[in-house]
């Protein structure tokens, strides 16, 4: 647990340090779970929202994008079931005054369980090496079943009691499990209540004629409320889809773990409209669709697994999150839901407007299901920069620090760097520079020695570094070194544009999905 929360702060620093993500209005003390997105930062979001985008919208002919208000007519979220019903478990430490989220206090509990588990298995997994069976291992050990079932009833039992709102078995099951507050150790809790998650703000000229509003929690409604505009503005048939990214803002009780969970937050959201009845087809097969994104990226299948929600939400029929392995344990990176025909019958019902589907196969009209996903920008942008960065102990007994990130998703593809500031080298490498910036976004670095140099690349995580020296005044030829083997080539320079293209090309990443 201290190695996570050491390796967790290295994140935290390393992200500062090399321009990546700050503390909003830092000069002011800065703004409770509220983060800027500095210079490389504010690429590698971008490239990660492009590496989606394409995969979802640009590679599908039945899926389209668009871009809906945050600010959106009150009844939209009295239709949706925010007003009455986006509330979280909120329970405070009467002695800390610290306040938690009651359902993560019992899910951490759980995952504890889970990784004593994991802890037996992976002994006996060293201890027998290629003979072991992990399946076998799994239903058969007594301390691994035990770990097991006890983290199944606990969950169960939680979600049974948030579906009934019986929040006083909730505080039960806390006060059973012994659950202390992680900041003080006390157990000296207050009662749990439901707190609303949602911001309210106002518009209008004046504070007498101004209308109640609230910022979205979700980027979904204004996929809904479009339904109609889209489906016949394009000429749309089931099976259709429609996507968007963009900003939402919950008032969380807990915002914690860096940018994990903040108070404002971007979305990446598929709503995928369907004929009744087809939903479950659809639904297993965005699972393994969007499963199979994601390990195109190369981040290690075994950072990956399902959760399938045992407390579903008023609008599912089924639902399960994609988790992954962050440095503070597995936690939901994107949920797929089917949310059946809630969502539009709930507008057509606030608004007395019909939105429904004319099938011209089966002639008639039906309000379609939908099957949702949806991926947090924010929690993409820290698995994928947590997991990149690594400590690596070098041959000579040095060690250096990297930052391994995919090289399609890198904020800088190629750094170009002058061996020394004179001899014409800088010109030279000023013009690749100019050649290269069309296609990549590059840099440019003349300072310090080259080894610092390509040590600093490194921890920005530049997939190459290219080496202007006197040998390329008489042949044209440069240092190409590659980040992640440290592998240095001699190529043309005629030769750059496509040996990067090649490593970087969405086309060549995406295409082993």
């Amino acid at each position: 647990m201290a190695k996570q929360e050491d390796n967790f702060k290295n994140v935290i620093s390393h992200a500062k340090e090399y321009g990546f993500i700050f503390p909003s209005s830092e000069i002011y003390d800065g703004l409770s779970a509220v983060y800027d997105y500095a210079q490389n930062g504010a690429e590698l979001k971008k490239n990660i929202r492009e590496y989606w985008w394409k995969s979802m919208v640009q590679m599908h002919e039945n899926i389209v994008g668009i871009d809906a208000a945050i600010f959106m007519h009150p009844t939209t979220w009295k239709a949706s079931g925010h007003v009455d019903a986006f509330n979280d478990p909120l329970i405070d430490n009467k002695d800390s005054k610290k306040r938690y989220r009651a359902d993560v206090l019992i899910e951490d509990y759980a995952e504890k369980l889970n990784q004593k588990a994991q802890k037996e298995i992976d002994k006996a997994k060293e201890r027998f090496g290629e003979a072991f069976d992990e399946g076998q291992f799994v239903t058969t050990n007594a301390r691994v079943m035990e770990y097991k079932a006890k983290q199944r009833e606990i969950l169960e039992r939680m979600a049974r009691s948030l579906g009934n709102e019986d929040l006083a078995d909730v505080k039960a099951l806390i006060e059973e499990l012994e659950i202390a507050c992680p900041e003080s150790g006390s157990r000296n809790w207050t009662e749990v209540r439901q707190f609303n998650l949602m911001f309210g703000t106002k518009l209008g000229a004046s504070a007498d004629s101004a209308m109640d509003l609230y910022l979205r929690p979700e980027t979904a409604q204004g996929i809904f409320v479009n339904f109609l505009n889209v489906q016949k503005s394009g000429r749309m048939k089931i099976p259709f889809g429609i996507a968007q990214t963009g900003k939402a803002f919950r008032n969380e009780i807990v915002a914690r773990q860096f940018i994990f969970r903040m108070r404002e937050f971007e979305q990446m959201e598929m709503q995928f409209f369907v004929k009744p009845g087809e939903e479950m087809k659809w639904y297993d097969y965005w699972k393994e669709t969007r499963l199979k994104w994601h390990l195109s990226l190369g981040l290690g299948k075994e950072n990956y697994r399902f959760h399938d929600h045992e407390k579903l939400a008023h609008y599912a029929n089924a639902a399960a999150d994609i988790e992954f392995n962050f440095p503070f344990g597995f936690k939901e990176l994107e949920g797929i839901h089917s949310r059946t025909d809630f969502d539009l019958k709930a507008h057509e019902q606030y608004s007395g407007k019909k939105l429904q589907y004319f099938d011209t196969e089966e002639n008639r009209n039906y309000v379609p299901y939908v099957v949702e996903t949806s991926v947090g920008l924010d929690r993409m942008f820290l698995a994928v920069f947590s997991n990149s960065l690594v400590e690596e102990a070098l041959e000579d007994g040095l060690t250096r620090t990297v930052l391994r990130l995919p090289s399609v998703l890198a904020p800088t593809k190629a750094a170009i760097l002058p061996l020394v500031k004179k001899d014409g080298l800088p010109e030279i490498s000023r013009k690749i520079v100019d050649e290269l910036k069309w296609d990549f976004n590059v840099a440019y670095d003349e300072k310090d020695a080259v080894g610092r140099r390509y040590r600093r690349q490194d921890a920005l995580g530049t997939p190459f570094c290219i080496t202007v020296d006197h040998q390329t005044i008489d042949d044209e030829t440069v240092t190409i070194r590659h980040r992640d083997t440290m592998q240095q080539d001699r190529v043309k320079i005629s030769e750059l544009r496509a040996i990067i293209a090649n490593d970087v090309s969405m086309r060549n990443w995406l295409m082993k999905m």
